[in-house]
């Protein structure tokens, strides 16, 4: 990596500290692109544990950006899913220390932090150092909202409730939201205990914070953000979608799309498809759904006769293979923005994490629903309920029941079918919603002036004078090389 060409100038210093799980890494680091894209003067030091290091510290990324560690002081990200609660626990208690050391050895001064909202304590160590702190929430406004008036839950006498007897009531009063169905809007974000505890933690921390930025679209959701702005002192921007979007190549069209050979395997195939015949599948890399219903939804998907691009892993990677025949691929990765955006694709099958959710729509594609956990439920209720360009895989009122290999079957062939009418309507929405979108990431958008305006709040009172930048950026690029390969050797 070579060091930039500016004169010397002034600067800005930004750490961005992100939740240690892939969810929230990938969109504060698609932000930091976004933010050092915008204006050369800002340098940005991405702190993460040495062994998060070692899992994306060859990815490429601007050189303005360098990686900074903190001890691996939590458990493993290979065995985070076996105790999630104690994961929690870890990473409420035992980052902060290591973290204030880090800054401590900081070789320049800082201008602001962007933490992920749920580490709780990055806003204390801002306080501390007199270091302006800016929340990122990472999931939806509608979410943030559901957790900012919890109270209103409590006051209607919907929480705490069974929600296998009343998930089924409407709530209707939580400002900037539509009327939800109770097992919508709680089912996955205020049913555990832990979850429950540190989401609403985290939620009510923002208050001490300078600045709110969320990873959704102000178009996505207006009168949730019309809301929020009214409520808080400060400003709050949606700065979405973080998702890798400026790295799509805008200069090929569909036709040189369907030629190129320089793409692996599973492009290729994609390229020998008809356009928007294929189902793309992907349930997330964190927590899949059960044996049993992995069984249906392979049989239901073999059914179908539905071409298929499949993202699977491990023992379901086998499974997949075996019970869905040679009408499709199985990946245990793919880029899946460029999958989503490829004129191939007809619809997503997804699991609702928010990053999925707006790499669907930015791609214009519709979606099946199948939540797993957590804001996932939520999520899969805007796509279906409020933005009408999905259908829901799970029953409703009946969450935890098996969903049978016909019942796939027969909604994977309405769902893919062109001639249907109520496809049509879906994929018209779907163009809407990606037209709005979009634009909000073009000059004059809502995106890219909330960004903008964010830049110049931050470095409108932190900007200091440096005699050579041109050496400060190169010594960052060197400084990433080097701990990356004293990490990597460990």
């Amino acid at each position: 990596m070579g060091a930039l060409n500016v004169e010397p100038a002034l600067y800005c210093h930004v750490v961005a500290l992100p939740y240690p799980g892939r969810g929230h890494i990938n969109p504060i680091m698609n932000l930091c692109k976004q933010l050092v894209s915008r204006k050369d003067d800002i340098i940005i030091t991405f702190v993460v544990t040495e062994e998060w290091l070692g899992l994306i510290g060859s990815e490429p990324k601007p050189d303005n950006i360098r990686f900074g560690t903190i001890p691996n002081v939590i458990p493993s990200e290979r065995d985070r899913a076996k105790d999630f609660p104690g994961f929690v626990r870890a990473v409420s208690t035992l980052m902060e220390s290591p973290f204030e050391e880090f800054l401590d050895r900081l070789d320049l001064p800082v201008s602001a932090i962007v933490a992920d909202t749920n580490l709780v304590w990055a806003v204390g160590v801002g306080h501390r150092r007199n270091i302006p702190v800016a929340s990122l929430w990472p999931k939806s406004g509608s979410v943030y909202s559901v957790l900012h008036h919890f109270d209103l839950l409590v006051q209607n006498g919907h929480f705490p409730v069974d929600l296998s007897e009343r998930g089924h009531e409407i709530v209707d009063y939580i400002p900037g939201m539509s009327a939800s169905r109770l097992g919508d809007i709680q089912g996955g974000i205020l049913t555990s205990e832990i979850h429950r505890n540190f989401q609403r933690g985290a939620v009510s921390s923002v208050s001490k914070a300078q600045f709110l930025l969320c990873s959704s679209v102000y178009e996505l959701e207006p009168q949730v953000f019309d809301d929020l702005k009214a409520k808080y002192p400060f400003p709050i921007y949606p700065v979405g979608p973080t998702i890798p979007y400026f790295l799509l190549d805008q200069t090929h069209t569909s036709s040189e799309i369907k030629t190129t050979t320089n793409y692996p395997d599973y492009f290729k195939w994609l390229n020998s498809q008809p356009e928007r015949s294929v189902l793309y599948i992907s349930f997330g890399s964190f927590l899949s759904v059960s044996g049993a219903q992995l069984d249906e939804f392979v049989a239901g998907v073999r059914g179908s006769g539905t071409r298929y691009l499949w993202v699977a892993r491990g023992d379901d990677a086998s499974k997949v293979k075996e019970g869905c025949g040679d009408n499709g691929f199985v990946v245990g990765w793919c880029d899946q923005l460029k999958v989503l955006c490829h004129p191939s694709i007809g619809g997503f099958w997804t699991h609702c994490g928010w990053s999925s959710t707006l790499e669907a729509v930015f791609a214009g594609v519709p979606m099946l629903t199948y939540p797993i956990l957590s804001d996932q439920m939520p999520n899969s209720k805007q796509i279906v309920d409020d933005w009408k360009i999905g259908y829901r895989v799970k029953k409703i009122g009946s969450d935890q029941s098996l969903v049978t290999r016909d019942e796939i079957s027969k909604l994977v062939m309405r769902f893919m079918d062109a001639e249907c009418l109520e496809g049509e309507f879906m994929r018209e929405r779907c163009k809407e919603l990606k037209k709005a979108i979009r634009q909000a990431t073009l000059k004059g958008g809502s995106t890219c002036t909330n960004l903008d305006a964010f830049i110049n709040q931050i470095s409108s009172d932190a900007h200091q004078d440096i005699k050579d930048y041109s050496q400060i950026i190169s010594n960052v690029a060197h400084q990433d090389i080097k701990e990356f390969s004293q990490i990597s050797t460990v």
